[in-house]
């Protein structure tokens, strides 16, 4: 597969490398570059906000989810038909699944995609010592994949002196971008998009794309993505023979929390999609046989889910009949008895958990977590592990006890509710990391199982 490609990539988080990203991805799009976008680690945020704001496609690579094979098959699936691609990192560059380890890092990513990677340095307060930073990484790995450099928060005169220095290192400086606390966006405040702020958010990526065009050399940076080798893929598996399902899921303002490749893997799999909105409708779609409900921000929207009694009724009434219904971290939260808001108020939801959910002070428990059934149950067997991915400040009077959860550090708890045909928690799945499930999931909705 023919497909130009580069991951921009930080020392750390906060370096800017989301807004280099948003920005360089705006600019293509102005330039009238068909360009897909992608996002290394489990997050829904960014790929969330650059396709509602950017207006590109975007997928997930996660090699915590997926093996290599996997992870090229997906990615040749969302790069198909576009001219280009940008791959945001996460975190630090090395930085992977414990502290000492970079496995599942962006330089893994990158490898296994052999992605030229950009380093955005953030040079507040630096000059030449930037180059000792973009040295440090060049050298900590002989296969560090690190081609390009563009320096955050640098001014065009400490550029220019330093652009030969830059050379003489063998890395292509690609360009810089000068403070300007206006146009930077706060990466992890992406999700929370309202209609009314997109308009703002859009005017301010234009202006951003319109610095970059000065700022950055694009000649260079679309070299840089065409010294990319042609990417060998394997083919996606057969679908299962499994009966043509309609699945109903929810997808608003309150439930966005939805992989690309989630969607996909149930289209293949011969489910009908069916997309509502429990905010505004009252009812599920017409024909429904089965019900997802993915994370979100519901604790937003707490008072409106509350009041719309038809969705909420319809939803407790199909799950007591036996529809099969998957439901993770906000999804999972609108199907209790209560739910707080962000303030505290409590309000009614749709009561076929039966505890309240609640806000917590701290993060709860997060990150990457491999689940193990403790049991049968309609969607696994015992003993069968699944990868997933926590991350909430929002907690549960009753997590469940269905699966064991453990960390790659090795910490470990109880969570999630299989019962009858419900499966719901605050993990988020990843179905390619195992499909099993889903194909059980659809075949109950289909009535084979």
């Amino acid at each position: 597969m023919h497909s130009p490609r580069v991951l921009i990539a930080a020392p750390s988080s906060g370096s800017g490398k989301t807004t280099v990203v948003c920005g360089i991805l705006r600019a293509l799009k102005n330039r009238g570059r068909n360009v897909s976008a992608f996002k290394c680690g489990p997050d829904y945020i960014d790929p969330l906000f650059h396709e509602r704001v950017v207006g590109v496609k975007s997928g997930t690579l996660d090699l915590f989810f997926s093996g290599e094979e996997t992870l090229r098959r997906l990615y040749a699936q969302n790069a198909e038909g576009a001219e280009c691609a940008v791959i945001e990192g996460v975190m630090g560059y090395y930085d992977g699944l414990s502290a000492a380890s970079c496995e599942a890092s962006s330089y893994d990513v990158a490898k296994a995609l052999e992605t030229p990677v950009v380093l955005v340095i953030d040079s507040r307060g630096q000059s030449l010592s930037a180059l000792a930073t973009l040295k440090g990484f060049l050298d900590f790995r002989p296969d560090s994949g690190v081609k390009g450099v563009i320096f955050n928060r640098m001014s065009e005169p400490v550029f220019r002196a330093l652009k030969p220095q830059v050379e003489a290192l063998g890395v292509v400086p690609v360009g810089f971008v000068p403070k300007s606390d206006a146009l930077m966006i706060e990466s992890r405040h992406l999700g929370l998009v309202t209609p009314d702020g997109v308009a703002d958010l859009s005017e301010k990526l234009d202006a951003l794309a319109a610095l970059l065009e000065q700022t950055l050399d694009f000649d260079a940076l679309d070299a840089l993505m065409r010294s990319a080798p042609d990417l060998s893929a394997p083919e996606t598996p057969a679908a299962p023979d499994v009966p043509e399902t309609v699945v109903a899921v929810a997808n608003d303002e309150a439930f966005c929390f939805l992989y690309r490749d989630n969607l996909a893997l149930l289209r293949r799999y011969h489910a009908k999609l069916r997309f509502f909105s429990p905010l505004t409708d009252t009812a599920l779609p017409a024909g429904t046989q089965a019900l997802l409900l993915p994370g979100g921000y519901p604790e937003l929207y707490a008072k409106t889910l509350s009041e719309n009694a038809p969705m909420r009724n319809a939803i407790r009434t199909a799950i007591e009949n036996g529809m099969p219904t998957m439901a993770e971290c906000g999804g999972f939260l609108y199907l209790h008895d209560t739910l707080s808001d962000m303030d505290g108020n409590r309000f009614p939801m749709c009561g076929a958990i039966r505890a309240d959910a609640f806000r917590t002070q701290k993060l709860s428990r997060f990150g990457y977590i491999t689940l193990t059934a403790n049991a049968d149950s309609a969607f696994f067997r015992a003993g069968e592990p699944i990868r997933a991915h926590e991350f909430h400040y929002f907690e549960s009077g009753d997590c469940g006890q269905a699966f064991s959860a453990e960390k790659p550090n090795g910490k470990t708890w109880t969570c999630m509710h299989a019962e009858g045909n419900l499966l719901a928690g605050f993990p988020h799945l990843f179905y390619e990391s195992d499909p099993k499930p889903v194909e059980r999931f659809l075949r109950l909705a289909a009535k084979e199982a």
